[in-house]
């Protein structure tokens, strides 16, 4: 895990739970990144329409999250390298690679640029990814 540029920026609410999501992800912490959500929370990741959201309107609500989790992010192992950050208002975009072992062995990177929104009440209202399908199966294989 290298979230070294989060530790050492200045605190942000929306960069601490960029943190924390990171954390619980590789940890396979479940529980803890679930507990995170906004009932009413969305992850479009990445944003727009790709196979893993055909509709591109993103996976909405905590059931379609807990789904997200269980489809997308408990199958392999993750890996943060987050390069840049910055928070403002009630948000945090953060610029870096996401490298995925997944079962068959196969290695992924991911180039992105991650924003997080989080509410007054202390809970992620959403989660948006942006990457290249494409450009990471391509390379995947």
């Amino acid at each position: 895990m290298s979230i070294g540029v989060l530790e050492h920026a200045s605190k942000h609410p929306a960069r601490e739970f960029a943190m924390r999501s990171i954390q619980c992800v590789e940890n396979n912490d479940r529980e803890g990144w679930l507990a995170m959500w906004d009932e009413n929370g969305v992850i479009e990741d990445p944003v727009g329409v790709s196979p893993l959201d055909p509709t591109g309107q993103g996976h909405r609500g905590i059931q379609k999250i807990t789904e997200f989790y269980d489809k997308v992010i408990a199958p392999g192992e993750l890996r943060f390298c987050i390069r840049e950050t910055f928070a403002c208002g009630n948000e945090c975009a953060n610029v870096g690679t996401i490298t995925t072992k997944l079962p068959n062995g196969a290695v992924a990177r991911t180039e992105l640029v991650m924003l997080y929104r989080v509410s007054d009440a202390g809970t992620l209202l959403s989660l948006r990814a942006f990457w290249e399908f494409q450009s990471t199966v391509t390379s995947t294989f």
